[in-house]
């Protein structure tokens, strides 16, 4: 039915076609298909976005100005596709936000014909972003963990909290490479390296869906790569960029995942805006990957492609591109695919056949959730033998979204993610040893110093400043007070973490002469939109520290009393003297709200660090953009003055313990080009406590038919040793991993030699096998083996 009828309350059987659960989602999908008007269609492909508008600060880019007024009541006899951030637009106490996203949802069905409920999603980038709700880690210390396992668990313990609630759909992970650290959104990504990223995104896509929640990967395509790090920047990276650096984790998510949805990027690829590119979404993305869920658009994103992309002339004409491209739904409220999008279908210039395929990629997946079946409720299982008809306020406290099981996994991810740069021994301090430590700097007492923008006391509680944080947050003071008992604890913080006054110098260097040990606290401010030093919208002129911490660092230096540096930050930054000159650097990206006990018992001893670097931290403000992954003439060389070495590679990170690498296995094999390496190595931790070692795997490729990285990681594997114990490790290598785009765009293999250099990190290879690769050259595709596989044999 393509004529508009006026639309009925929900009064169809129960044994309509769409709602027999025998058949197959598709086939249900397509019987309310037949039914539907063109009005009822086109409502299941937006979200209705309700109290935006009075949420204070904006928290999408241009929030206010694309926001337009809404009548849901008149929306809703037509149906509606999603309802956007429920618990993520306010502070709401999780049961009153559950009764009232379980009203909504009656509301939503029983006011349309066919009785669909909405499909409601919210942000889970480090935690679900509710008031009350856990706040884990941001995504770059899953990336330092280098532990999929234990992302994998996260995701689950996310999944679980947001169901229980009544939400279906989480926008998150971002498999955005890192490619420029001076892009704001850097906390966001998991690391600059593709093969590290895919498979840490994969494991929490696993994880969140296992819960039942669909996982959205983001942001599809090269977001992270604009120009000069700015938000929303255009990108000019060419095809060979794309496909073997930007590509790969989503295409890993999507083979390994069953990955329910994708986000489409504001960004644009020379002049092409993803969202309305249709070789990317479709071409790309559905006919070579076989992608069969939904692709959905970045806040406001469609009608970007008007007001700021320029390639639309109305939102009509943007609806079109969109749904052309493979765009099915609009976040996160109606706009262009509104009575703009209706003018355009009746003037015929979009032909309605685009937004049937849309509709059945949306009706599928509902179908899939349950939402369509016969005995659906509205009622979340938390709230299940609650009485729902009573005062909400009678429930309030009743939902616990930050258990004590929740906080012990956040902090197992926090002390796994410490990344120990430095150390000449002054680490681990004893708590048993009396001594005055001077704590300095800005993030010393601010209890959101470990949190990142998405983070929901940050992203939305900072609006309301009256309104508690939700969850416990102790300040790194306090975590050192309760770990260093017999310790004296005096505090400055010397400065702010972007301000210019250096008045509190003074304060800070004297405590700091009259100490025993100074342990730092810089780094970053999380915000959005110009209002952090780190997060969407911040970022970066230079990767020095923010205001005068760099001033300050070097200040407390001078004093020769041991400094040891630790950082809460967002992004890596350049430490300067501190590199060789402090006691100790400890690296921790926005660890979440276990995240300063994760850092004391680093500090203490009490737990080893076990993290790595998944960005390479710069020894220069101004060698930027750099990455490890780069090509020979993008390093130190003769024909630059720059020199963009990094102080501290990717994949670095010490421990209190040592390792000894020997008896290599497979020197000098050989294999087909359609073949395997073996490769095997004994790690023996040679110290006296126990410790981890993190074996990493790097292919170089000396002569390639194109200019190829020095060198990329292929994989990895966490090696738990107490003191004094070996393993031996082995690992094949398909020769499928050491594949790249040739010149004619083809994904191949080469005959010749190569180096696979089983390293601690990318500046420190310890063993090298020299293997040659033999036959001809083979293309590969995208059915290709993507992993190493490692066997750990005490």
């Amino acid at each position: 039915m393509t004529d508009n009828v006026a639309a009925q309350p929900h009064t169809e059987s129960a044994a309509a076609p769409w709602r027999d659960t025998t058949l197959g989602a598709g086939d249900r999908a397509d019987a309310l298909i037949r039914e539907m008007t063109l009005h009822e269609k086109i409502a299941q492909l937006f979200g209705i976005w309700v109290g935006a508008s009075d949420s204070g600060e904006p928290v999408a880019p241009h929030q206010h100005d694309m926001e337009e007024p809404v009548a849901l009541d008149d929306l809703l006899p037509e149906g509606l596709g999603q309802l956007t951030r429920p618990f993520g637009t306010r502070p709401v106490d999780p049961a009153l936000g559950a009764v009232s996203l379980m009203r909504t949802q009656r509301t939503v069905a029983d006011a349309n014909r066919f009785g669909i409920p909405a499909l409601a999603h919210e942000e889970c980038l480090a935690g679900f972003a509710a008031w009350g709700a856990t706040a884990y880690p941001v995504p770059l210390s899953w990336g330092a963990t280098f532990d999929p396992a234990i992302v994998h668990e996260m995701a689950s313990a996310i999944g679980r909290d947001m169901r229980s609630v009544g939400v279906h759909q989480g926008l998150a992970p971002v498999l955005d490479v890192v490619r420029d650290a001076r892009w704001g959104r850097v906390e966001e990504t998991i690391g600059e390296d593709p093969y590290l990223v895919g498979t840490i995104a994969t494991a929490y896509v696993r994880g969140l869906q296992s819960a039942g929640i669909i996982a959205t990967l983001k942001h599809f395509a090269g977001y992270s790569a604009s120009r000069a790090g700015r938000n929303l920047a255009p990108v000019g990276m060419g095809a060979r960029e794309l496909a073997d650096v930007i590509l790969p984790p989503f295409e890993m998510a999507l083979r390994e995942s069953g990955v329910g949805s994708v986000m489409a990027a504001y960004n644009d690829i020379d002049g092409v805006p993803a969202s309305a590119d249709d070789r990317l979404l479709t071409g790309l993305l559905r006919d070579t990957w076989g992608f069969a869920g939904t692709v959905v658009s970045d806040y406001f994103g469609i009608a970007f492609l008007k007001n700021l992309h320029g390639v639309a002339g109305t939102l009509g004409e943007a609806a079109g591109a969109a749904l052309a491209a493979g765009i099915d739904v609009e976040l996160p409220t109606v706009n262009a695919f509104g009575t703009h999008l209706r003018e355009e279908i009746a003037a015929g210039r979009v032909p309605e056949d685009l937004v049937d395929r849309a509709l059945r990629r949306v009706l599928v997946q509902k179908a899939e959730l349950g939402l369509l079946d016969p005995d659906w409720s509205p009622v979340p299982s938390a709230l299940a033998g609650a009485d729902t008809t009573a005062d909400p306020a009678s429930l309030r406290g009743t939902i616990d979204l930050d258990h004590a099981d929740n906080r012990a996994l956040a902090r197992r991810i926090a002390e796994r993610a410490v990344v120990l740069l430095h150390n000449d021994g002054t680490l681990p301090l004893d708590p048993a040893t009396p001594r005055t430590i001077a704590l300095i700097g800005p993030n010393a007492e601010v209890p959101t110093a470990v949190l990142g923008c998405y983070a929901f006391p940050v992203h939305v509680g900072g609006q309301h400043p009256d309104v508690p944080l939700g969850v416990e947050l102790p300040t790194l003071r306090q975590a050192l007070e309760a770990e260093f008992p017999d310790c004296k604890i005096e505090v400055a913080a010397g400065a702010s973490v972007d301000g210019t006054d250096t008045g509190g110098f003074a304060e800070a260097l004297e405590l700091a002469r009259r100490a025993d040990v100074v342990v730092t606290a810089l780094g970053d401010r999380a915000g959005l939109f110009g209002r952090g030093t780190s997060g969407e919208g911040c970022d970066a002129q230079s990767l020095d520290l923010p205001g005068v911490q760099g001033r300050l660092l070097d200040a407390l230096l001078d004093t020769g009393v041991p400094v040891v540096v630790t950082l809460l930050a967002g992004r890596p930054y350049v430490l300067g003297r501190a590199v060789t000159e402090s006691a100790a650097v400890v690296q921790s990206f926005f660890p979440g709200e276990e995240g300063t006990g994760a850092i004391a018992s680093v500090l203490s001893g009490r737990t080893a660090p076990s993290g790595r670097l998944p960005v390479s931290v710069p020894r220069n403000p101004g060698a930027q953009p750099s990455t490890y992954l780069a090509a020979p003439l993008e390093h130190v060389s003769e024909v630059s003055n720059i020199d963009p070495t990094p102080a501290f590679g990717f994949g670095h990170g010490l421990t209190y313990t040592t390792f000894a690498w020997s008896d290599l296995a497979g020197d000098g094999a050989s294999a087909a080009t359609d073949g395997e390496f073996r490769l095997g190595c004994t790690v023996r931790n040679t110290g006296d406590r126990a410790g981890t070692e993190v074996v990493q795997l790097y292919v170089h490729d000396p002569v390639a038919s194109v200019v190829q990285p020095v060198q990329r990681l292929i994989g990895y594997v966490r090696v738990d040793l107490a003191a004094g114990a070996s393993a031996r490790v082995n690992v094949s290598v398909p020769a499928d991993l050491v594949a790249f785009t040739g010149r004619d765009g083809r994904r191949v293999v080469e005959p010749g030699e190569l180096e696979l250099r089983l390293a601690a990190s990318s500046t420190d290879a310890r063993l090298t096998a020299r293997v040659a690769l033999t036959g001809p050259v083979r293309e590969v595709g995208h059915g290709r083996r993507m992993h190493a596989e490692f066997t750990v044999e005490a």
